[in-house]
């Protein structure tokens, strides 16, 4: 399926079926031929509207609503704008509303049973009653708009990614060469549809290679990470895609009851992308469901981001995962040597470069390429970027930048090339420079996690003062059910951080669920810096280095 002009209409076909699996209810069955019908008939009344040609938000609980109105928006020119439903935080009340302002949106869709609640928004269901064989497919080219993906807002503001027809297109091809020689068949999984790995990794993948999706809520999930796993055994899936956080969560849920009803040997593509990839969850799963038939082989890391569409390489299937071990000193100075066999730190691959996409490393400061082996920003070429973003024309042309071979996106990710390999060490922005040496915040949370029995999420990130330099702030949740002292806690925390990293760092200890995370699971440290900065952290414990007292008082009140 590659004509983009018409959407994913080619052939829908009639015995391949999407179902979701609704907690406690009965599953909701469409097949690729009624979804089409279906989202024909909102093309139809999108257009009778008068806003067809305007951006739509759309605003959904889990399920195949969503998927019909995305649809519907793509088969009548509008531009889907994918959000989430602002049902459970004022937080997501407050997002929704960015989006609308930033994206212009005059008309909001959500399902018959959140009109009400929404009605501030002057939300409305679609109508699809309309005769789906009076639709005429939109004129639309490669370069049209799609949709508007909004970032996750990690590391800042979010932004309204342009994604094109073209683009759109050209990335889902790429998940086909990803798959090899054998097509993907079924497709489980429950990342949120207004993520981006979601939307195109899940949804529209399933429609573009003409296979089975099983879905599920992600609340249901992260409640009860066995019912994904009972989804892929139960309905024999082949494909399934998470974020690292994903699986680790997974691992450690699942109880050896539960364990024994499964057969995962169906699964031969399990990709995990959207943050730092870490071989230690990824052995954990792999050894975890080794029993009920999961083989390693099928784990397949790889990278990815909205501005690119979603995939930029991934580990291709049946090669399972590629790690390298470098010494530590090597990473610090940005440029890698290979460690001794057991000793060193290991980083996991995310492929190859393949289908037209081109991946270069850079010096951040110059854009110059470097070396292989040497640490600096993943840049990225292809047929899969983004035309911008939306509205926002200083961020495109800092992002995007225009060079004699081609036009590139700054991903703003540090990373090298190794063996033709793409290695993700961390963020450009999040980097700790602390007496000269290169600190990944992602590092110092995986040692404080590993320190003790109690630890669990945390945020590492640099506080600066004007006579010292940058120093190491982490923020550590203490898990509620672990009974002990929150002193010694943040004792052993920070002796395994001093040791590991030789750095002298301050701590706050918190309780779970204080560190924030983005809706694809990346800890939002910019956000966590803030909170620290003001004074809004809730600490059971804190132990601060004098310099960074005195930097966080000097912030807090710039003028004294």
């Amino acid at each position: 399926m590659t004509d983009f002009v018409t959407g994913f209409r080619t052939r829908p076909r009639q015995d391949r079926t999407l179902t979701y699996l609704a907690d406690g209810r009965q599953p909701v069955e469409l097949t690729h031929a009624e979804l089409d019908r279906r989202a024909r008939s909102v093309a139809i009344w999108l257009r009778s509207t008068g806003l067809a040609d305007r951006p739509v938000l759309l605003l959904y609980p889990a399920g195949l609503d969503f998927l019909t109105a995305f649809l519907g928006c793509l088969y009548a020119g509008a531009v889907a704008v994918p959000a989430p439903l602002p049902m459970s935080a004022a937080s997501r009340v407050d997002r929704v509303d960015r989006l609308i302002e930033d994206s212009g949106a005059r008309l909001v869709l959500t399902s018959a049973a959140h009109v009400e609640a929404l009605s501030h928004l002057s939300a409305k269901t679609f109508d699809d009653t309309s005769d789906p064989d009076l639709w005429q497919p939109a004129e639309v080219r490669p370069d049209t708009l799609a949709y508007l993906q909004y970032t996750s807002g990690s590391t800042g503001h979010p932004r309204g990614v342009e994604v094109t027809h073209g683009g759109l297109t050209h990335n889902l091809e790429l998940f086909a060469k990803v798959s090899g020689d054998t097509p993907v068949r079924r497709i489980a999984g429950w990342l949120p549809h207004h993520h981006d790995m979601g939307l195109v990794g899940l949804l529209l993948q399933a429609l573009h290679a003409e296979a089975d999706l099983v879905l599920l809520s992600p609340e249901a999930v992260i409640a009860r990470p066995i019912r994904w796993l009972r989804a892929i055994s139960d309905h024999r899936a082949d494909w399934t895609v998470a974020p690292d956080f994903g699986y680790s969560w997974t691992t450690r849920r699942v109880g050896d009851a539960d364990l024994a009803e499964l057969d995962l040997s169906c699964l031969t593509m399990a990709v995990s992308g959207a943050e730092p990839i870490r071989i230690s969850t990824l052995n954990a799963f792999a050894d975890r469901f080794a029993p009920a038939g999961f083989r390693r082989s099928a784990l397949n890391p790889g990278y990815g981001l909205a501005e690119s569409t979603l995939v930029v390489t991934c580990t291709k299937r049946g090669r399972g995962p590629t790690v390298r071990t470098f010494t530590p000193r090597s990473l610090a100075a940005g440029k890698v040597v290979l460690a001794p066999e057991g000793d060193g730190v290991p980083l996991v691959g995310c492929g190859e470069p393949d289908g037209g996409m081109a991946v270069c490393v850079v010096d951040p400061a110059t854009t110059q390429e470097v070396q292989d082996g040497t640490i600096g920003e993943v840049m990225v070429a292809g047929p899969s970027l983004a035309a911008g973003y939306y509205r926002d024309s200083a961020a495109t042309s800092a992002t995007f930048i225009t060079r004699p071979d081609g036009r590139w996106l700054r991903t703003g990710d540090l990373g090298m090339l190794f063996e033709g390999q793409l290695y993700v060490t961390g963020r450009l922005k999040e980097l700790l420079i602390v007496n000269g040496r290169n600190l990944y915040p992602q590092d110092i949370e995986i040692a404080a996690r590993e320190a003790h029995p109690a630890a669990s999420n945390g945020a590492a990130f640099g506080v600066q003062d004007a006579d010292s330099g940058e120093h190491v702030v982490l923020v550590q949740e203490m898990r509620r059910a672990a009974q002990g002292d929150p002193g010694e806690f943040a004792a052993a925390v920070l002796h395994a951080v001093t040791s590991q990293f030789g750095v002298s760092a301050s701590i706050v200890v918190v309780k779970s669920n204080a560190v924030r995370h983005t809706t694809s699971g990346k800890v939002r440290r910019k956000h966590m810096r803030e909170l620290f900065l003001d004074g809004s952290l809730p600490a059971l414990h804190s132990v601060l280095t004098p310099a960074v007292a005195a930097a966080a008082r000097t912030l807090e009140n710039p003028h004294g």
